[in-house]
């Protein structure tokens, strides 16, 4: 039987080399649902070319604009997420809805005991606690799509935990790499967009630029493996072939590499636990003789101290960054904020906001909307 494959943000960049690959496994896996929030046009395209069970836009002002094959149950809202989960039955959810609104349907993939390929990094950052248990009663299997943690993951297979002596998160270091604080000032949101390895969207993007991508990885390894944020890492490897490394404690070293193409852990999760054969351009190591590492720049970059902050202090606190980095980001990319501005109205956030630990969904849900109304309330007016 062929694999039912669930793509929630199936518009998105994680989403649409999603659909890309499983164009290539027609023989192997079924598309039998898709999710957007409101690109109504490349939804029904999607549609058309996949003739999923059932779609969910989550705008449901934009719904009259869906052309749907026949037989497509169409949901919408942010309950239509959840009743997309239940109503597909999927066998593999890629779950790449950007931000802390995945976090819900998140949870409903892993209630419902599919492979679970989390490229929504925030659901682990929010509620990881949450995401475990119910993985863990249900049988659901957590495959992480981040080119990182999927990295990790490869590396640990089959080594028991107390093996391992350090997990390292590689870091592009992003189109800034090497500018000073001083440098990152005057920088616009044009130059942050230009990517130099990746191709993302754009509030991930800008994560990447910030290095907040990478302070929420540290708090999503800890989640994933187990890891306490001393044992957790990172850094600089501009040319993004080494994706993670573990150091085991008998001083050996396990390294992943391939190229800076997010179809290699996406096709990781539709094979996993076995592997799907195809891929990208495959790496000639011949020509890998410029690999290079280097300490992040911490002065320049204080995000990473926030995810570190995280990471121990767990709780609310992952809530809180995500939700305040989330408003900051959009502000920053309408010119309202500097970009330096980011990661000091994230740290104010989390001096003011109290944490509580292992806070239920609702707790969580309510802090979210407290801190990003807080936060906006705190920016700058728009210019006319």
């Amino acid at each position: 039987m062929k694999r039912r494959v669930l793509v929630l943000g199936s518009t998105g960049s994680i989403g649409t080399q999603t659909l890309d690959v499983l164009s290539h496994l027609e023989d192997t896996h079924e598309v039998v649902g898709l999710s957007a929030n409101r690109s109504v046009e490349l939804l029904s395209r999607q549609a058309q070319a996949t003739h999923p069970e059932a779609v969910c836009l989550v705008d449901a002002s934009a719904l009259d604009g869906l052309d749907l094959p026949d037989g497509t149950r169409v949901l919408s809202g942010a309950d239509g997420l959840v009743q997309l989960v239940e109503a597909t039955r999927p066998d593999v959810v890629i779950a790449g809805i950007t931000g802390a609104a995945g976090l819900r349907s998140t949870l409903a993939a892993a209630e419902a005991g599919a492979v679970l390929g989390l490229a929504n990094k925030e659901s682990l950052v929010l509620a990881g606690h949450l995401v475990k248990q119910t993985c863990a009663r249900t049988g659901a299997r957590l495959v992480p799509v981040d080119s990182e943690h999927c990295a990790l993951a490869q590396c640990l297979e089959g080594h028991p935990r107390e093996s391992v002596r350090r997990l390292v998160l590689t870091a592009s270091g992003g189109p800034f790499r090497g500018w000073s604080a001083a440098d990152l000032a005057g920088v616009t949101p044009a130059q942050a967009l230009k990517h130099p390895s990746w191709e993302m969207g754009p509030r991930i993007t800008i994560d990447s630029a910030t290095l907040m991508n990478k302070a929420l990885e540290i708090v999503e390894a800890c989640h994933l493996f187990d890891a306490d944020v001393s044992d957790v890492d990172v850094v600089v490897h501009p040319q993004s072939v080494i994706h993670s490394m573990v150091e085991f404690i008998d001083g050996s070293m396990l390294a992943q590499l391939g190229p800076p193409d997010m179809r290699v852990p996406i096709r990781y999760a539709l094979g996993s636990p076995g592997r799907v054969a195809g891929g990208a351009t495959p790496i000639d190591v011949t020509a890998l003789s410029g690999l290079t590492f280097e300490a992040p720049d911490r002065h320049a970059f204080p995000c990473l101290a926030l995810g570190e902050r995280v990471a121990r202090e767990g709780g609310l606190s992952g809530t809180i960054l995500n939700a305040a980095n989330e408003i900051a980001v959009d502000a920053f990319l309408q010119a309202r904020i500097p970009f330096a501005s980011i990661p000091e109205r994230v740290g104010e956030a989390l001096d003011h906001f109290e944490n509580r630990p292992a806070p239920d969904l609702a707790e969580i849900l309510d802090t979210d909307r407290a801190v990003r109304l807080r936060t906006s309330a705190r920016l700058p007016q728009p210019t006319s």
